[in-house]
């Protein structure tokens, strides 16, 4: 084999490296907090908005699912540009990625909320609780235990689906690695280093995950 590895350029960048990580960890963070609240709208919507409502979110939900999540990333880079919206690269990965993480929970949601019995609302309602009650109070917290796992598993996917914002001019994780590594020709060294970092930031993010469930759901 011709080729000769040099590691001494990733290790110098290493610290630009994990500076990006962390960025990739904030917006992947912030899409999913923004994703929870708008999957759970939009859950709510399909099981009992009236028909445009319904129509709304179905069709949102059916966008984010069944169209490429790059193609969702450039209609909020591109095609809003096109109008005279101009996002910055953070906005256009944040949007995207909320966009696509709103779809996919909605649907997780929806399940959560499908798989509470009617009875418990009932019961709620007969001891004096409002509906918007009933659902903080009994429904939603049995829903998040219900759809925990896929919650994770849709961070992880979030953490992994924010690479894209390279293609927007993001300076994340693979868009750090993919300028250090123009910059110094050593491709394979860098975007192996930054599959070692990718690999860590998952399984911190499980780690983190593991431990949060057997907290708040012991019982």
């Amino acid at each position: 084999m011709d080729y000769t590895f040099h590691w001494r350029p990733v290790i110098k960048a290493l610290p630009d490296l994990m500076e990006a990580a962390l960025t990739t960890l904030e917006a992947a963070a912030l899409s999913m907090i923004i994703g929870i609240v708008l999957g759970l709208v939009l859950a709510l919507l399909r099981l009992h908005g009236n028909r445009p409502l319904y129509l709304f979110a179905t069709v949102w939900v059916e966008i984010a699912r069944n169209t490429p999540a790059l193609l969702q990333l450039f209609f909020f880079g591109f095609g809003l540009g096109a109008f005279g919206w101009h996002l910055s690269p953070f906005l256009i990965v944040l949007c995207g990625l909320s966009f696509n993480n709103a779809g996919y929970l909605a649907e997780n949601f929806r399940g959560g909320f499908l798989a509470i019995p009617d009875t418990q609302i009932k019961a709620a309602r007969c001891l004096g609780m409002t509906a918007p009650q009933a659902y903080l109070r009994i429904v939603i917290p049995q829903v998040f235990r219900l759809v925990y796992h896929p919650l994770t598993n849709q961070l992880v996917w979030a953490v992994l689906m924010s690479s894209l914002g390279m293609l927007v001019g993001f300076r994340e994780l693979s868009g750090e690695t993919q300028f250090m590594a123009s910059n110094t020709f050593r491709l394979f060294e860098f975007f192996l280093a930054a599959a070692v970092i990718y690999y860590l930031l998952v399984k911190v993010v499980l780690g983190t995950s593991y431990l949060l469930c057997r907290k708040l759901f012991r019982y």
